[in-house]
């Protein structure tokens, strides 16, 4: 081996060594002291550019978890709100089925009237001021709009609050607003023109008004009508067996009438849902005007309304029409009419349109990325959209009809009720799925990102033991150059 004195290249590899070792060391340091693989885009480029986006998603999901957990507030809010509606609503109720009796005197109906009255003002008080973050919520500002554009009879004649209209005539706005009592948007339906046309209208069970030759019954005995016992009696007239039915009608959802020489018994409701099953001796059912056969038992059902939108076939319960199509864009849209103030005769149909509104409804945003949003609508819960502003209870007359309306504003509230329960429901969903993906697109940036403690421990441990064997080896290579002295001596 030759000496040299002026390289050292023994020396300048174990000090090329020992810096690699330190820079290895450094590393080490830095990465058990920060917990983190990559510091700089330089530990791993790629691995940084994959964690990032990963980064962006995991705060991404855990904010739209907060997004929902907040929508869930709102909602339950309103919901809140509305409890307290129903409450109000059961009271007025009462006050009514209270005032519809009889025994109550014109003053006694009027005291009725003023607490009412209030309860009135109380459900427009709720309506105007329930609001989260300052967003109302209840005065329709957090839901669909639906504007009626135009309505037309055609294919016969069609009777609206008793105006007469005949085929192809035009239907004015105001009265629409009579007749089309809501037009609600389902969960799924987007702003846009809906077309509506019925086809047929809603009716009520109807049973009698066969001719029973006078007008005082001839026999006693017993009828049954919906379960409910009623007792005729010899020699009464046939206004005294009406006003016998009707003091049970809250029980049976059966009113009767004197027609001529008969009885007419009609349901209360309108739909397939609403009955009448009466049952008696043939004699008495005959005598009744009920019946010009010799039957014993006798039942009628009212029918659906029947119609279309947008072309396609809806479901009809009652008097309201509702489209069940997935996917389509009217999917729940449904359409109530009140049967009372609409005729249609054999062949009409009734059409119009409508606009539907979504740019109040409360969008939420519940996912990590673009356009991952869920649309919240809350309907309009004031007095008036529920139909019980004019609400009036100075008759036994008036009475009776408030029942009818303040049971269809009840089961406004509780559908609404129901639809924020559902949006809870499946916003705790939304949470819990947020959740686990978070979970896992973070075990899935940690292991890209993290540090191995373990293994860099041992890593660490290497490198030091590697720098204190390097750093004495350079100092023994150091020592080299000096042998060259034994030969000057």
């Amino acid at each position: 081996m030759g000496l040299r004195i002026n390289q050292n290249i023994t020396a300048l590899n174990a000090h090329r060594n020992l810096v690699a070792t330190d820079s290895a060391l450094s590393k080490s340091l830095e990465r058990l002291s920060s917990g983190l693989r990559i510091n700089r885009a330089a530990d791993d480029a790629a691995g940084l550019a994959i964690s990032e986006k990963m980064r962006g998603q995991i705060k991404g999901l855990a904010q739209a978890i907060r997004n929902a957990q907040d929508a869930i507030s709102l909602i339950q809010t309103a919901e809140g709100a509305l409890n307290e509606t129903h409450s109000i609503l059961q009271r007025m109720r009462q006050l009514a089925v209270q005032a519809a009796n009889d025994t109550l005197t014109p003053d006694d109906r009027e005291q009725i009237q003023k607490e009412i009255n209030q309860l009135i003002e109380e459900l427009d008080r709720i309506g105007n001021t329930t609001e989260f973050n300052t967003k109302k919520l209840l005065n329709g500002q957090a839901g669909y709009a639906v504007t009626e554009q135009n309505g037309l009879a055609s294919g016969g004649a069609v009777t609206v609050n008793g105006v007469a209209y005949n085929a192809g005539s035009a239907i004015s706005a105001e009265d629409l607003d009579a007749l089309v009592i809501r037009m609600t948007p389902g969960t799924n339906t987007k702003a846009g023109v809906y077309t509506v046309v019925i086809t047929q209208n809603a009716t009520r069970a109807q049973i009698g008004g066969e001719d029973a030759g006078d007008t005082t019954v001839d026999y006693s005995g017993t009828i049954v009508l919906n379960g409910v016992a009623i007792n005729v009696v010899s020699g009464e007239n046939l206004d005294n067996v009406v006003l016998k039915i009707n003091n049970v009608k809250n029980l049976t959802g059966v009113e009767a009438a004197v027609s001529g020489n008969s009885i007419v018994l009609t349901s209360i409701n309108y739909g397939s849902s609403a009955t009448i099953n009466v049952s008696g001796s043939n004699d008495l059912l005959k005598d009744l005007g009920l019946t010009g056969g010799g039957e014993t038992v006798l039942s009628d059902a009212g029918t659906d309304i029947v119609g279309t939108i947008n072309g396609k076939a809806a479901i009809g319960k009652g008097g309201t029409l509702t489209l069940v199509a997935p996917g389509d864009d009217a999917d729940g849209l449904s359409i109530t009419i009140d049967p009372s103030k609409l005729e249609l005769e054999s062949g009409a149909e009734l059409q119009f349109s409508a606009v539907v509104d979504a740019s109040g409804a409360v969008t939420l945003h519940i996912g990590a990325n673009k356009d991952q949003t869920m649309t919240v609508s809350i309907r309009d819960m004031r007095a008036k959209a529920l139909g019980v502003d004019q609400i009036s209870v100075l008759s036994q007359t008036e009475a009776e009809e408030s029942i009818a309306k303040i049971d269809l504003a009840i089961n406004d509230v509780s559908t609404e009720r129901s639809k924020l329960g559902a949006y809870q429901n499946r916003l705790e969903h939304t949470i819990a799925n947020l959740g686990v993906a978070k979970e896992n697109l973070a075990a899935a940036e940690s292991r890209i990102r993290d540090v191995d403690m373990a293994e860099e421990m041992m890593e660490f441990t290497r490198s030091q033991i590697l720098l204190q064997a390097g750093v004495a080896m350079l100092a023994q290579a150091n020592t080299l150059p000096q042998a060259v002295l034994q030969l000057l001596r």
